[in-house]
């Protein structure tokens, strides 16, 4: 472990995550205590079961039909046991683990607000080509930053391009009045300027997932200052795969309306609750992989650094909830051409400078068809669909082949 990544034990605070914690031990607690509660459904046949596992539900059913259902009781529990005791390991593990990201910040070159540019060309040459990185509103910035091993801005910096990113920062008074149009006809277009100005050149700008969806809508809107467009993993048709999945989000946003409005922002406990859904079983299965990993291995180092970063998101002002859960998730306004910013629709047939979509064949965050909708409304639009996760895609093993290198080889010719 390098000195930049890890810190003696005991010369932090116990970590308060995964966050929200209560959800989570509740739910990987209820998951694996209700396998004895179902044991006499399944030897009865009485659990529902999806079609495509019927065959298998069957075979499994007479096969438990002829152990002693004692025997089988107490070899369920046992396992149950063992199986939470791992899951809490985990956890525990992870709350008590000595990493903290410790890496210094590059040159800011124009603030507003909560809001920074940082300029990582100042780690390189500085000389090459310029690109603007865009990262989504509800999750830090420095997921494209992410440790000294595992750096996409540090990666092209030493490649001889100029990343600057967008730290959108913590909402505080001023930007919890914000709309998306606050943020993308103001806030971006001025980082856009200062980007523009410090290099005397129009440039490129990469969004990722939501930050996507900001950077589509800058390039429609201020063409002669983008020089190229680059969708990393960014949903357009949020009915495109899973129309159900989409309005139980918009739905979640109903009951907390007045709250939110009375606070001014979704809090980032209920955000995570909101992600939770996509697989409620997810914390359960990780940390049980955590507790049996060795805490000084760079898996293990890398575990925590990613898990860091998920834990330490970012409130989300209630114009912008309200607009992407009731108006994206909800009603699908992306889709159906009614998002407008500044009075004006986001159309994507308008974007007429080089975009390139890179589009993860296993995001589950935002699913493939939903990213790819995006893209075949862009005239001349390219789409690279590397085998990697929405994460995955900027911190994996594979990231570096799958979309870095792509992403430095587009980005220079496009500038």
């Amino acid at each position: 472990m390098s000195g930049a990544e890890s810190n003696p034990p005991g010369a932090h605070k116990l970590r308060t995550g995964p966050r929200p914690l209560a959800l989570h031990l509740a739910t990987v607690a209820s998951s694996l205590l209700s396998s004895s509660t179902a044991l006499p459904h399944l030897r009865n046949g009485s659990l529902p079961w999806k079609p495509h596992l019927r065959d298998r539900a069957e075979e499994l059913r007479r096969q438990i039909a002829r152990t002693d259902a004692d025997a089988l009781a107490g070899a369920v529990d046992r396992a149950v046991r063992r199986q939470l005791d791992l899951a809490l390991t985990g956890i525990e593990r992870y709350r008590h683990h000595p990493y903290r990201r410790d890496l210094p910040d590059p040159p800011v070159i124009w603030t507003e607000g909560a809001s920074r540019l940082l300029d990582y060309g100042a780690l390189g040459s500085g000389s090459g080509t310029p690109v603007l990185f865009v990262p989504s509103l509800v999750n830090r910035h420095y997921i494209l930053d992410l440790s000294e091993r595992k750096s996409l801005m540090r990666w092209l910096a030493g490649q001889g391009l100029r990343p600057f990113l967008i730290d959108w920062g913590t909402p505080g008074p001023l930007e919890r009045r914000f709309t998306l149009t606050d943020y993308i006809a103001g806030r971006l277009e001025r980082a856009l300027a200062a980007a523009v100005e410090a290099t005397g050149r129009p440039v490129p700008v990469v969004g990722y997932c939501m930050g996507g969806l900001l950077a589509a809508a800058l390039a429609q809107r201020r063409p002669k200052e983008v020089a190229g467009l680059v969708l990393m993993a960014t949903p357009w048709d949020f009915h495109a795969e899973d129309a159900g999945l989409a309005r139980r989000a918009a739905a979640f946003f109903q009951p907390f309306g007045p709250m939110i409005e009375a606070w001014g922002d979704l809090p980032v406990d209920a955000l995570q609750a909101l992600f939770a859904q996509l697989d409620p079983l997810l914390a359960l299965k990780k940390f049980s992989q955590f507790a049996r990993m060795d805490p000084d291995s760079r898996a293990a180092l890398a575990f925590v650094a990613l898990e860091d970063w998920l834990n330490d998101g970012v409130p989300l002002v209630a114009a912008v909830a309200r607009d992407t859960l009731a108006g994206w998730y909800g009603r699908n306004d992306t889709a159906c051409g009614n998002w407008l910013v500044a009075g004006e629709p986001v159309e994507p047939p308008r974007i007429k400078v080089p975009t390139l979509a890179l589009i993860p064949e296993r995001d589950r965050i935002v699913p493939p068809l939903s990213a790819a909708a995006l893209a075949r409304t862009i005239p001349r639009a390219q789409m690279i669909s590397p085998p990697l996760g929405h994460i995955g895609m900027v911190v994996s093993a594979g990231a570096e082949t799958g979309v870095w290198r792509p992403l430095a080889e587009w980005l220079t010719a496009a500038g």
